[in-house]
């Protein structure tokens, strides 16, 4: 014990010419700083005493952090200029004792990182991030939140891209890390991409018309002597606009940004969850969310593609197929009833592939997961007002013919989804279709009859009933 209470003074004669200073700008009374001490002097005794814990260090961290804002407002509402690192020099200390002593513990390393942040201390957060990942390298959480810092904070994309291939070599079966990673550099393309749109070198941006001198204003000039190429230097300034229009073809023919590196990703991912296309259609709703991208057709299609000659009758690829010709419309788009087509041809085609499966333990899941995913697809739609009548109605006709595949298990007591059968009955209940919903209600309370969603959807139609 007396070891302890030895380091426990040295800490804290460390700190007397800070506190001397803070009495002598008056920024805190003597009282203040006798309080001061004798937390700290708590707080360090407990520490280096046996059984500490990474609590107590949290707690030495927040007090110093609270003192350290309070040191800061004070000085400045009095005017006075304060060093500012001597709190923020005391506080990476206590965290990098408590990251040393508790190093398994994420939540202190976080804790570190967030302070570090905040004081932006880029070195720091370097060598934090750096000592964090060493001693957990099985933490793909980690991994995402080094890639996010390089990305969002220093603009790096090849550091974020190393932390992400690094980290996929220890968390090679993560499916937050794969799913980042293509979100990653989707997020890439979509800037490039947009840098490109506000410097106008798309290839397709209209070129500025030249104008024409007429012949009046002609006869108003005064000639000069020719200048040769030479002279006026034109010939390097040629030579370096034809480099950068061919620098420029060549961005533009990128494999980069015609989504090379996505579609590598996603075939990656999917090796190594053959067992599992549900993650198939977890990459795809990341992509769906870049649909403005003209290189995200290009992915969804490979997307597809692959799902359907892994899992060609699977319930994640055949709603990927059915919501495939839908992504990035919106309700006013000319292109909207075109794709409303398709989709009613590939719902169709998916439901001559359920059926293909009759008999089989997978027939009811596939058949209630498409139906439910479809409805909830089209539903999103109907939330416009904008929306053409006609339209409308085929949307209206198409949710009907999904929810007669989910009437149809919910009377033969095939249904196995009870959570998504109240989802898809509160959205009928939410765009009116009362009828379906009656239906669906009466039929799911014979299956649950005890389940209390059920009881107050029911009373909710019972309700509608009485007032029309």
């Amino acid at each position: 014990m007396a070891g302890a209470s030895d380091k426990a003074r040295y800490y804290l004669e460390q700190s007397v010419p800070e506190l001397q200073e803070l009495i002598r700008k008056q920024i805190f009374t003597k009282e203040e700083v006798s309080s001061i001490a004798k937390k700290r002097s708590d707080f360090e005794h407990k520490l280096n005493a046996r059984g500490s814990s990474a609590s107590d260090y949290a707690r030495y961290a927040e007090y110093e952090m609270n003192l350290d804002a309070l040191r800061r407002a004070r000085a400045k509402r009095l005017g006075i200029k304060a060093a500012s690192h001597t709190g923020q020099r005391r506080i990476f200390f206590v965290l990098d004792r408590a990251t040393r002593k508790f190093h398994g513990d994420t939540s202190l390393w976080m804790l570190y990182l967030r302070f570090a942040r905040k004081e932006k201390a880029n070195k720091k957060v370097a060598q934090i991030i750096t000592s964090m990942l060493r001693l957990h390298p099985t933490s793909p959480e980690l991994w995402v939140y080094a890639a996010n810092y390089a990305w969002q904070e220093r603009a790096d994309i090849t550091e974020s891209r190393g932390y992400m291939q690094r980290g996929l070599r220890f968390c090679n079966r993560s499916k937050r890390l794969w799913s980042d990673y293509l979100k990653l550099e989707m997020l890439y393309i979509a800037k490039i991409s947009a840098r490109r749109q506000i410097l106008g070198l798309n290839s397709n941006s209209p070129q500025k018309e030249l104008i024409q001198p007429s012949e009046d204003f002609e006869q108003d000039m005064i000639k000069l002597p020719c200048a040769t190429s030479e002279d006026t230097g034109l010939e390097n300034a040629a030579a370096s606009s034809a480099r950068s229009t061919n620098e420029e073809s060549k961005i533009v023919s990128s494999p980069a940004l015609a989504g090379a590196i996505p579609i590598a990703i996603f075939d990656a991912a999917t090796k190594e969850f053959p067992e599992d296309p549900t993650f198939g259609t977890a990459l795809f709703d990341v992509v769906t969310q870049f649909s403005e991208l003209s290189c995200s057709k290009r992915i969804l299609e490979h997307m597809v593609q692959y799902l359907k000659a892994t899992t060609p009758t699977g319930a994640a690829t055949l709603t990927c197929y059915i919501r495939q010709p839908l992504v990035g419309l919106v309700a006013a788009s000319t292109l909207l009833p075109r794709a409303l087509i398709d989709v009613v041809d590939r719902f169709e085609l998916a439901m001559q592939k359920v059926d293909s499966l009759k008999g089989s333990p997978e027939e009811v899941g596939t058949r209630e997961v498409v139906s439910q995913q479809t409805i909830k697809c089209l539903g999103t739609y109907l939330e416009f007002p904008e929306l053409d009548s006609d339209i409308r109605a085929v949307l209206t006709a198409m949710i009907k013919n999904a929810w007669d595949h989910c009437l149809q298990l919910l009377k033969t007591r095939s249904s196995r989804s009870k959570d998504e059968t109240i989802a898809l009955l509160r959205i009928l209940h939410h765009h009116g279709f009362e009828d379906l919903m009656q239906q669906g209600v009466t039929l799911a309370l014979a299956m649950w009859p005890d389940d209390p969603q059920l009881m107050t959807i029911n009373s909710q139609v019972g309700a509608l009933e009485l007032h029309h």
